[in-house]
């Protein structure tokens, strides 16, 4: 007999608007946190032992929050909203100071990405005010670093991810477009790798195994396109996986490589074991587009969460596949 979906193990309300990101960071000496950002411009943090919102950070003008992060420590925050603004906040000794905000110029919905280089030195990218293009600034300095618009037309940028391979000089990102493309972009020489057609709608997400080499890709039809880099660094599409009903928000992927986590138009989150792709769970809970998923950084994997927020304005928290079951 196969085991009944299983029910969240508590939910978290009061966000007081769509759930369109989460951050975990479980995996400091301190309390666990939750990081949620809304449609109405709350950045929540939540206490993962009370359950509560320890602060609320009122940030954006009240625009839609699309990304929250934190750099190293839970001392810095960092928010992308919908007012075209990147800021980073003080949250150290209670504080929620807004220390800097940066103009992106992108009315799209495309998230940062942000990837650490050294200690405390970060590369952050964002879509910028042309419909193709990707900036990519350093922080804390804001200092540019570049500009990478592709050559053909391919529409808005809708997604994207920083990533540092294990061999190699640079920086590499890999970022999906409108007319459902996805490229990969060496940074350091500003120009593109490798180019695949991977959806024939607009890809809405995507997330990327860094140590793996395997990325999966989501639009509004009712696939999910699964692809990998080769030794070349050339994209190399591989079977898909057909969902039941169409439209994924977004997809994760557990640190030990074992599960993924989408998010769907259908209210459903799904979790498909990530080294087969095959269907384990679907998790029923929300009355509304599921819109963001997230794993969380526990260091004991007994401890690991799956976080999903909805349109209906709750968090659910899952405990699933967390003994070591065959997720083969």
């Amino acid at each position: 007999m196969s085991h009944p979906p299983p029910l969240p193990i508590y939910t978290l309300r009061g966000a007081g608007g769509p759930l369109n990101t989460l951050h975990f960071s479980c995996h400091e000496e301190g309390t666990p946190l939750l990081f949620s950002g809304s449609g109405k411009g709350a950045i929540h943090i939540w206490n993962l032992n009370s359950r509560r919102a320890e602060k609320i950070v009122e940030g954006h003008s009240g625009s839609s929050v699309i990304w929250v992060s934190t750099l190293q420590s839970t001392d810095t925050l960092i928010s992308q909203g919908r007012d075209l603004q990147v800021c980073l906040w003080n949250l150290s000794e209670g504080r929620s100071e807004l220390l800097e905000s940066l103009w992106t110029g992108s009315v799209g919905f495309c998230q940062c990405s942000m990837l650490e280089i050294s200690p405390s030195k970060y590369l952050l990218a964002f879509a910028g005010q042309q419909t193709e293009e990707i900036k990519i600034i350093e922080l804390p300095s804001k200092i540019p670093v570049c500009s990478l618009v592709p050559e053909g037309k391919l529409g808005m940028v809708m997604c994207i991810q920083l990533w540092q391979p294990d061999s190699g000089p640079g920086p590499l990102l890999l970022a999906g477009y409108e007319d459902g493309s996805l490229l990969l972009w060496d940074v350091t020489q500003r120009s593109t790798l490798s180019q695949v057609k991977a959806h024939p709608e607009p890809v809405m997400c995507l997330t990327f195994d860094t140590k793996r080499l395997r990325g999966i890709s989501g639009s509004s039809e009712k696939k999910l396109s699964s692809w990998m880099l080769d030794s070349q660094n050339n994209l190399q599409l591989q079977d898909g996986v057909m969902l039941v009903n169409p439209g994924v928000s977004q997809m994760c992927i557990r640190e030990d490589g074992k599960l993924l986590a989408s998010a769907g138009w259908d209210h459903r989150v799904r979790i498909f074991s990530w080294k087969k792709l095959r269907p384990l769970a679907v998790l029923q809970y929300h009355t509304d587009m599921v819109l963001s998923v997230a794993f969380s950084d526990h260091q004991d994997p007994r401890q690991r969460l799956l976080a999903a927020g909805s349109k209906d304005q709750r968090i659910s928290l899952w405990s699933i596949y967390n003994e070591g079951a065959d997720t083969g």
